[in-house]
């Protein structure tokens, strides 16, 4: 397992996807819901960027379930990406008049973090997990983008300590510092 991290727009996909540019044989998870028109095409450039031999799976909830019940093996699996997958299971049951549990909350994300580590391990495949880095900015404004910093923060921790490689991307070259 690959896990490649970086900021915004720094060409962690592209270096994530160049890893496994020698395999045809791909499975692609998308964590995004595009919501909007220039997130539909963001998604779409990224759909045209890669091989048409890849898989696509746009899902963002119980992905080592979903995984293991594949019929097709996978010579590589690409997941794009952890942070807007720990956006998506934040905000799934989001309710501005209820008082949000945090550590339930982020309880329930590791936990979906593991069950798709431990399925992702058992795969005779390259794997490759691309997260952002959202720790080198400033302290966020409000509760919620606080607390989803320290829980990506969090996850990219457990990921890093669980991978056999960690490149960290910057300005389009990855490093590797693991």
């Amino acid at each position: 397992m690959i896990l490649v991290t970086g900021g915004a727009r720094s060409g962690k996909s592209s270096f994530g996807e160049s890893l496994l540019k020698d395999k045809d044989n791909v499975l692609y998870i998308a964590t995004s819901i595009p919501f909007d028109d220039e997130m539909k095409s963001r998604v779409k450039k990224h759909q045209e960027d890669r091989p048409s031999s890849w898989d696509t799976l746009e899902e963002y909830k119980d992905l080592g379930a979903k995984i293991s019940k594949r019929d097709k093996k996978y010579d590589g699996i690409i997941l794009e990406c952890i942070t807007i997958m720990i956006s998506n299971l934040m905000l799934e049951n989001f309710d501005e008049e209820r008082e949000i549990d945090y550590v339930t909350l982020e309880k329930d994300i590791m936990k979906e973090m593991k069950s798709l580590v431990e399925e992702l391990k058992k795969v005779n495949s390259k794997v490759v997990l691309i997260t952002n880095e959202v720790g080198a900015g400033i302290v966020p404004e409000n509760r919620l983008a606080r607390e989803f910093r320290d829980i990506a923060g969090r996850v990219n921790q457990y990921l890093a300590r669980e991978s056999e490689e960690v490149y960290l991307v910057v300005s389009g070259i990855g490093v590797k510092i693991k």
